[in-house]
C-alpha cells in the first residue's frame, strides 16, 4: 500500500501541487534549499522535499531571506529535540516582528504626511472653486 510519504514528484508535479513555477523550484535548488533525488535524468522530489518547499514558501511569504531559511533548514534534525532549531526560529521571528513594526511606524508617518498634503491641496482647490476629489 502506497502512502503520501512514498510518493515521488517530478518538478512539474510539485510545482502544480504547490502553485509555484518549476523555475522557482530549480532556483531553490541552486541556492541549496532543496536537493532532489535523480531517477535517471529526471529530478524526483520526496514527501520531505515537498514539506521543505512548503516551509520555504511560507517563510518567503513572511519575509524571511533565503539565507535565514537555509540556516533554519540546515539545523533540522528529525532525531533531535530540535531545541537549537526552535531557538533560531524564535530569534528570527522576533527580529522579523521588530523590523515589521519599524516599517509600520514609518508607513504610518508617511501616510499621515501624505494626508496632510492631500488636505492642504483640497483646501487650496476649494478656495479656487474647482474640487475634483
Amino acid at each position: 500500500m502506497t502512502t503520501d510519504r512514498d510518493t515521488l514528484y517530478t518538478v512539474t508535479e510539485l510545482a502544480e501541487r504547490l502553485g509555484v513555477t518549476a523555475r522557482a523550484i530549480r532556483f531553490y535548488e541552486t541556492k541549496g534549499l532543496l536537493s532532489p533525488r535523480r531517477a535517471g535524468s529526471t529530478r524526483v522530489y520526496t514527501y520531505r522535499d515537498r514539506a521543505r518547499l512548503q516551509l520555504i514558501l511560507r517563510s518567503k511569504k513572511l519575509g524571511f531571506s533565503l539565507a535565514d531559511i537555509l540556516e533554519y533548514l540546515d539545523l533540522y534534525d528529525p532525531t533531535s529535540a530540535q531545541a537549537e532549531q526552535q531557538q533560531l526560529l524564535l530569534r528570527k521571528v522576533r527580529e522579523r516582528i521588530e523590523g515589521l513594526l519599524q516599517q509600520q511606524e514609518a508607513l504610518e508617518s508617511t501616510l499621515a504626511e501624505l494626508h496632510e498634503i492631500e488636505q492642504a491641496a483640497m483646501r487650496s482647490l476649494g478656495k479656487e472653486g474647482s474640487i475634483d476629489a
